[in-house]
């Protein structure tokens, strides 16, 4: 695998109660203003059974096997932006008179939905731009389809640069699909597609060197395409 230079874009995308994409208008966001994104495994020690003889001597033993819960995500971000909070979170917006996103109500935290994430980030050590390149540099892409429960951690507001935590815990499963974007190459030519395979049922994370470019950072909401339909026979 190639070195990772710096992380670079994210885009999060509201899924439903399913863990499915949500398309239409206003149902994801770009952003780069963020400092780090942390994907901690939480992982269950499994239980060890040990038979042990009365004299003390050791009959038997078997190593219990750990369980993999998912990830505990982690990201610290400085952009307070109320479409990406009401996103992650489903914090209410709030709007100024000309229907302009000011600010946000924190409120409960929603578990019957979520959003996914996607993280792009610089690679080192890629040879992408020798003469048969079809690229214009080379990325890891990292996916985790469904993030549920999220809310913000504590704010500190002072002399200081201020910056905001946000977590949330993956989940397995859900019906992201090959996804809504074009984030690899498809062919030979370098033709940017979607995810060739789903994600199988009990896997949380798919990481990837691609070198098709992440999306341009813009202001506001984005809409997620939906695909077109199968024509009626």
């Amino acid at each position: 695998m190639p070195l990772i230079a710096n992380a670079d874009v994210i885009r999060v995308t509201r899924v439903d109660s399913c863990g499915r994409p949500v398309c239409g208008d206003d149902n994801a966001y770009v952003f780069d203003c963020f400092a780090t994104l942390s994907m901690n495994p939480n992982v269950e020690d499994g239980e060890d059974i040990e038979y042990k003889a009365a004299n003390g001597r050791i009959c038997g033993f078997r190593r219990g096997c750990p369980s993999f819960r998912g990830f505990d995500v982690e990201l610290n971000f400085f952009e307070v932006a109320p479409e990406f909070i009401e996103l992650t979170t489903g914090s209410p917006v709030v709007f100024d008179y000309a229907g302009k996103p000011i600010g946000y109500d924190d409120c409960s935290v929603q578990c019957n939905s979520g959003f996914g994430i996607e993280l792009w980030a610089e690679v080192l050590g890629e040879d992408v731009c020798d003469a048969d390149g079809t690229g214009d540099g080379a990325w890891i892409y990292f996916l985790m389809p469904w993030v549920a429960g999220a809310r913000l951690g504590d704010m500190e507001i002072g002399s200081e640069a201020a910056s905001l935590t946000l977590s949330g815990a993956t989940r397995a499963g859900g019906g992201w699909g090959t996804g809504p974007y074009d984030v690899m190459p498809i062919d030979a030519a370098g033709t940017p597609g979607p995810l060739l395979t789903p994600l199988g049922p009990q896997c949380h994370r798919r990481t990837f060197v691609t070198t098709t470019p992440p999306p341009e950072v813009t202001a506001g909401y984005e809409p997620v395409l939906c695909p077109a339909p199968d024509p009626v026979p």
